[in-house]
């Protein structure tokens, strides 16, 4: 008998549950439910991509902690629901379907980088889900998907944005020819197109483009075959370990290009700025957000200063200026347009973002064609007087220089980046 009770309670409490979710989209049931919003997400925990991505989630946790603080979305909690993709492509697939079929997660938002964004895209699409993804370079043009969001500032002009400003100095420069070299995988083809792009553009003359396996560990023979085309400048389409590979082969070898860099992922990290030190010195490279002080907002500063706070602990870049930020924005901007939108269905968020510019901790969005933004924000840093490895001397503005575009210079790039080097 106390069995069937049981049974029966547990019934009860079940079509209980199923009620309240079927009033989801009332607004008096939502003030009343005490179950959380459960945004869903893969997230680089480990391999590769680990330094920023442990910064995103930490920018993410503490939009999850202050959003509570202040009651939540809709008059609900929210409860972030993430599981490491380890930096490999083929994890993100079944992360995705887990925490739709078996979590049944209520928002999704895309995982770190484009070669982790685009295998999500299949899952994500015949669901119907809103999906913003962060830093993903023209991943929506292979699919077109109307629900799909972009944080990354790259425009509409998407490819070619993240070496624009590297071959827009060097056109100032009197450059004529340009080597190429990129990693076969899904975001260093794309920035690659993309410099071919700004290449003929600028009638630079390619004598060299090769890609390279992933796996590549030894960077010295690529870069001694670079060496041996004589380029004036190299563009560089990188993830992080390569990026510091190269750097490294670039200094063993005495190679002396007049410019060096481009799309190299991972120097923004404060890990591999460390790691690094003066090796970095002359190179030119794209940056998405710098604490200049016509950038840092009070909202951002705001934001760095609790980050910090948290970062030893949580065992995370000390800086937080690369994607602790971002990570913090792009969960941002979907609550704020859950927010806007009054509802967590799909289609209204998405036709919010669509429709209306929202303030982030890095600005105002306003997206455009296929999820982009409406206008670029990218931008082309050189490093200069690093000495040594303290990790100090990348708190603010001291070691870098943003040199393009005009609006956000703090300096004039400096060409042969030799001179810097010296």
């Amino acid at each position: 008998m106390l069995q069937y009770l049981t049974l029966r309670r547990l019934a009860g409490t079940l079509a209980a549950g199923a009620a309240a979710v079927a009033l989801l989209a009332s607004p008096q049931a939502q003030a009343q439910s005490g179950e959380p919003i459960k945004i869903g997400f893969a997230m680089a925990l480990t391999g590769p991509l680990s330094p920023n991505g442990k910064q995103a989630l930490l920018g993410m946790q503490i939009w999850e902690d202050q959003i509570n603080k202040k009651g939540g979305l809709l008059g609900r909690p929210v409860k972030l629901v993430y599981y490491d993709d380890q930096t490999q492509p083929a994890t993100v697939p079944g992360i995705y379907t887990k925490l739709l079929d078996v979590d049944k997660v209520d928002l999704v938002v895309g995982p770190y980088a484009t070669n982790m964004i685009a295998p999500a895209m299949p899952v994500i699409m015949p669901k119907g889900k809103t999906f913003i993804s962060l830093f993903g370079l023209a991943v929506n043009s292979e699919f077109n998907y109307p629900k799909y969001f972009s944080m990354i500032p790259t425009g509409q002009n998407t490819k070619p944005s993240f070496t624009e400003g590297f071959f827009e100095i060097a056109a100032e420069n009197k450059l004529g020819t340009v080597a190429l070299v990129a990693a076969d995988a899904e975001f260093s083809r794309n920035a690659c197109e993309g410099a071919r792009t700004n290449a003929q553009k600028h009638n630079m003359k390619i004598v060299y483009d090769r890609n390279y396996p992933p796996p590549t560990t030894d960077f010295t023979p690529i870069v001694r075959a670079i060496q041996a085309a004589n380029p004036d400048a190299v563009v560089v389409c990188s993830y992080p370990l390569d990026s510091v590979g190269m750097v490294r082969a670039l200094n063993e070898i005495g190679f002396k290009p007049k410019m060096f860099g481009g799309a190299m992922v991972g120097l923004q990290a404060t890990v591999f700025k460390t790691q690094l030190g003066p090796l970095l010195n002359g190179i030119i490279n794209y940056e998405t957000w710098v604490p200049t002080k016509q950038m840092l907002n009070p909202d951002a500063e705001a934001f760095l200063k609790e980050y910090q706070s948290r970062a030893k602990a949580a065992g995370v870049d000390p800086l937080g200026y690369y994607l602790g930020t971002w990570g913090y924005a792009y969960i941002e901007l979907l609550g704020k347009a859950v927010e806007g939108a009054k509802s967590l269905n799909d289609d209204k968020i998405a036709e919010y973002l669509r429709t209306n510019t929202i303030p982030t901790i890095m600005g105002p969005i306003k997206f455009g064609k296929n999820g982009e933004w409406a206008e670029s924000g990218m931008m082309q840093v050189q490093y200069k007087g690093i000495k040594g490895n303290d990790m100090e001397q990348f708190r603010g503005m001291d070691t870098q220089v943003v040199v393009h575009p005009a609006k956000s210079k703090t300096g004039d790039a400096v060409v042969p980046m030799e001179k810097l080097r010296q």
